[in-house]
């Protein structure tokens, strides 16, 4: 591919992967209106890994300690604070692994017309700061603050909120909903912390895109075929997804600590149309 296209597509995929604003949506952008080609499955699986990358080492920390205390849990028939976030990861990711295998092939072909991610980008964008606004009158403002503890601990989870997050991740199988962004409307609708429903959605990303970027990694030792991209491309690739990936994390984090849902609501909405006005022109 020209170098123009692999920075691009990269940074695309870097940029919406972890915000609430869906990736889907804005890869129908180079193909429907720049006419680009298919940048074949192998470079999707780069830009994958560059992005999972990303996310694990940004919570390497958290996510050292809550495997040891998983592990330990799991030997010791014991359950800590620590451990039950890691049990949470796991049971709130059962659902969206079930929905993948039995509607793979719908959502692959039917699900991704650009109307139907025009008209969910627009509405799961809507129901995102429909929640960010219940949410300022939910109960997490008179949750105890443990002292010492991080502003964003998960510590107050309980199961029947993993539990409904894992159920709204797996409706980000429609292409245009966003797995940040639905996760993050359950969180908030439940009245996490903005911060811990943000972090809890990055968390349970991880599993996720591992386990994307090895079936895609599968089709492709299947299907050689499908590969169609050069190493160096692909290496450019999950660089630039790398960098930008860990970095809107971080911004993000920050960003979602001091405001609100508004700004992200009115940019799908405006994306969503501006995609429903080319499905239909």
């Amino acid at each position: 591919m020209p170098l123009t296209y692999v920075v691009v597509l990269a940074l695309i995929q870097g940029l919406t992967e972890f915000l609430p604003v869906s990736s889907s949506a804005h890869l129908i952008f180079p193909s429907q209106l720049l006419g680009w080609p298919d940048q074949g499955l192998a470079f999707d699986v780069a830009v994958h890994v560059g992005t999972l990358l990303a996310v694990i080492i940004y919570y390497m920390s958290d996510l050292i300690q809550i495997a040891t205390y998983t592990i330990e849990s799991l030997v010791k028939r014991t359950m800590g604070p620590v451990s039950r976030i890691g049990w949470f990861i796991i049971v709130a990711t059962i659902p969206a692994g079930v929905a993948g295998i039995l509607l793979e092939g719908y959502v692959s072909t039917v699900a991704r017309s650009l109307e139907i991610i025009g008209f969910t980008t627009i509405g799961f964008g809507i129901l995102l700061g429909i929640a960010s606004l219940v949410n300022r009158r939910l109960c997490w403002r008179t949750l105890t603050r443990i002292q010492g503890q991080r502003p964003d601990s998960l510590r107050q989870m309980t199961w029947q909120q993993a539990i409904i997050i894992g159920f709204a991740q797996a409706i980000a199988l429609i292409p245009g909903t966003s797995r940040s962004g639905i996760t993050l409307t359950a969180g908030l609708f439940l009245g996490m912390r903005p911060e811990a429903a943000a972090r809890f959605s990055f968390l349970l990303a991880i599993p996720v895109i591992m386990a994307s970027a090895l079936l895609e990694g599968y089709k492709l030792y299947s299907h050689p075929e499908l590969g169609g991209a050069d190493p160096v491309d692909m290496l450019i690739g999950a660089a630039i997804a790398f960098v930008t990936a860990i970095s809107v994390i971080h911004f993000f984090m920050k960003y979602i600590s001091k405001s609100g849902m508004a700004v992200f609501v009115i940019y799908r909405v405006l994306l969503g149309t501006a995609l429903l006005y080319i499905a239909y022109a």
